[in-house]
């Protein structure tokens, strides 16, 4: 495919995105071995053009390039913008200075970013939402409130006439292939799954409110913002991202015990909690050595716990990076219901017990007020009794004993 090429999608609708294939991590968190694409589309109508997303800002120049070979600026009605993160918004503040009678379409939730984006109070903008749509010439555009994917102002929308959904990040893959349709590029499962455990998985009650919304509509084809168009069985990557979204159903309660140890005691401390834990009925605790896990086992692991125990030496007045990465894996993880405490063994000042509980109360894990477990040095037999006793009171806590909860807002 020639870069320059725009390409119809489906009747009248044109995508008019780029490929970046030199990059390498995005967002900072994501690995993207092929690269991405930078997805944006244009739909033609007999009274005017509507313009659907924009691109990363050093491609602006090849997006319009391919946008003014299917219309002049004067023709564009609309300009709908379902995320105004950088990579799809870089381009709209000029599009904005080129097509000055278009009107941009964006959530409620995305007015103050838009201005902010701009650098403007005067805009000629429209804030909609699920059950506003707009009809332009023979197309019929619907709009589907879908925050939190995964920022507060994302949303999608559908074309009527096509039965095409413009889904947003939803049912994105960091993959780049010129070929642009399902059926044609490359196997991309990898990296649609990918995408979902780094971007979606933390909103996992989000998705589910937007399945619902997708459920209701026909959809012949899914057109995202990133990776292939879906157009084979476009079924199919709605289902995934149901099943990756559903809760499990345990009949008992996951506690998951994480350590790091210098000289074995953080490790006895851990041993004996988990003793604890596993004499209170309905608990399955298992107990992890952070030397030895990978991030993706982390995050696996995480994701899998309701209770999560972090065990840590004090090391230069600090954690030690192992658990600090594990802390940064909370990210990935939507985190609601998930109850955490800290211990750890210490040399002169132990301050990374402290540390960890604050980090994990920013997080908003529920951390209950719990004596702190604390211990210098080499736990003695009545210090490992304290620890086998933590461990059975954080899982009564985790079984549903009555206490406050503390929590803290990162307002």
């Amino acid at each position: 495919m020639n870069n320059n090429n725009v390409v119809e999608i489906s009747d009248n609708i044109f995508f008019i995105g780029v490929f970046d294939s030199e990059i390498r991590t995005f967002d900072i968190i994501m690995k993207t071995a092929n690269g991405s694409s930078y997805n944006a589309y244009l739909i033609k109508t007999s009274e005017g053009i509507i313009v659907v997303d924009g691109v990363k800002i050093e491609f602006q120049e090849e997006y319009f390039r391919k946008l003014e070979q299917l219309c002049q600026y004067d023709e564009i009605k609309y300009v709908i913008s379902h995320h105004l993160e950088p990579d799809h918004a870089g381009s709209i503040p000029e599009l904005i200075k080129r097509c000055t009678s278009a009107k941009v379409l964006v959530s409620p939730q995305a007015a103050n970013m838009l201005k902010a984006l701009v650098k403007s109070e005067s805009i000629n903008f429209e804030t909609v939402w699920t059950n506003k749509s707009i009809t332009l010439g023979e197309k019929t555009v619907q709009f589907l409130t879908t925050p939190y994917l995964h920022w507060p102002e994302t949303m999608s929308s559908y074309v009527v006439e096509n039965k095409l959904l413009f889904s947003g990040d939803v049912f994105g893959s960091h993959y780049c292939d010129e070929r642009l349709f399902e059926e044609q590029v490359g196997d991309f499962s990898y990296a649609f799954s990918y995408y979902y455990d780094h971007i979606m998985r933390p909103f996992k009650s989000y998705v589910q409110n937007a399945i619902k919304l997708y459920e209701k509509l026909t959809i012949d084809l899914i057109a995202p913002l990133h990776g292939p168009i879906l157009n084979h069985h476009p079924q199919k990557y709605i289902q995934l991202y149901k099943k990756y979204s559903e809760p499990t159903h345990k009949s008992h309660k996951v506690l998951s015990i994480f350590y790091l140890t210098s000289y074995k005691n953080t490790r006895n401390m851990a041993q004996k909690i988990y003793e604890g834990c596993e004499s209170v009925e309905g608990i399955v605790a298992n107990v992890y050595d952070l030397a030895s896990l990978d991030e993706q086992n982390m995050i696996k692991i995480l994701d899998e716990s309701d209770g999560i125990l972090i065990g840590t030496p004090t090391i230069n007045g600090d954690a030690p990076k192992p658990v600090w990465d594990l802390l940064c894996c909370m990210m990935f993880l939507e985190k609601k219901g998930k109850i955490a405490q800290a211990f750890g063994s210490y040399g002169w000042s132990g301050e990374a017990i402290d540390m960890i509980i604050d980090r994990l109360k920013f997080l908003h894990f529920k951390v209950p007020p719990m004596n702190l477990l604390k211990i210098k040095l080499i736990p003695t037999k009545e210090e490992l009794q304290e620890c086998f006793d933590f461990g059975v009171e954080f899982c009564e806590i985790l079984n549903g004993k009555m206490i406050e909860i503390t929590m803290t807002s990162n307002n």
